[in-house]
């Protein structure tokens, strides 16, 4: 049976995956995100920095994989980002970072990006490897001052892709989406099952029992 490799400690990913079927191990990455970030060519478009991100972090789970898993399992590796204003936004990382941020945020649009990788290993080799961003427009709406700080408070926009959720609290921040919303949570079931099939494999023959 082929398993599934969650490269990602995301719980939003891992619930998506687990409600349409998919029960993954999960192992997370070593990478350095801000590292490669820096290393990047400045003009490389979003899209291709988030798949770059994504790509890294499922080789680097691969590469540390038992052989009991590299006999036969794909790695998915995934990365998300908010295109807003010519910019990339990730974790805010801080109350005073994710609070500028939605001030800004707060009545406009942007594109929240995921990169993803699959890579197919059989007989403890890398034998295909997909790499593709999905991208989901968000409208978010205007929360009050009063209503930002006790988002702030609450925690959960510190250490989400953008300073949102769309199955959280952050939820109640945003308007409309334009596209797939599993995007937003972190990872697009339908670009998965394209990934899949473009390895050769069925994404039935990947659910559970």
């Amino acid at each position: 049976m082929t398993r599934v490799v969650l490269a990602s400690a995301s719980q939003g990913r891992l619930g998506v995956l687990r409600q349409a079927g998919i029960d993954p191990e999960v192992v997370v990455s070593d990478v350095d995100e801000d590292a490669l970030l820096a290393s990047l060519d400045p003009d490389l478009p979003p899209e291709a920095v988030v798949a770059k991100l994504a790509n890294a972090k499922a080789l680097s789970v691969a590469a540390q994989l038992p052989e009991a898993l590299t006999a036969d399992c794909v790695v998915i590796g995934c990365d998300s980002m908010l295109y807003l204003d010519g910019t990339l936004r990730g974790k805010p990382g801080s109350a005073e970072a994710a609070r500028a941020q939605w001030m800004s945020m707060a009545g406009a649009s942007g594109h929240l990006l995921t990169g993803h990788a699959l890579l197919r290993l059989a007989g403890g080799v890398i034998t295909h490897t997909e790499v593709d961003t999905g991208s989901t427009k968000v409208h978010f709406g205007q929360p009050t001052e009063a209503e930002i700080a006790r988002y702030v408070d609450s925690g959960e926009p510190l250490y989400v892709a953008g300073a949102f959720t769309l199955d959280g609290l952050g939820g109640w921040f945003v308007d409309s989406i334009e596209g797939d919303p599993s995007n937003v949570i972190g990872i697009s079931l339908p670009l998965v099952h394209r990934l899949v099939r473009r390895a050769g494999l069925a994404i039935s023959d990947l659910w559970r029992g």
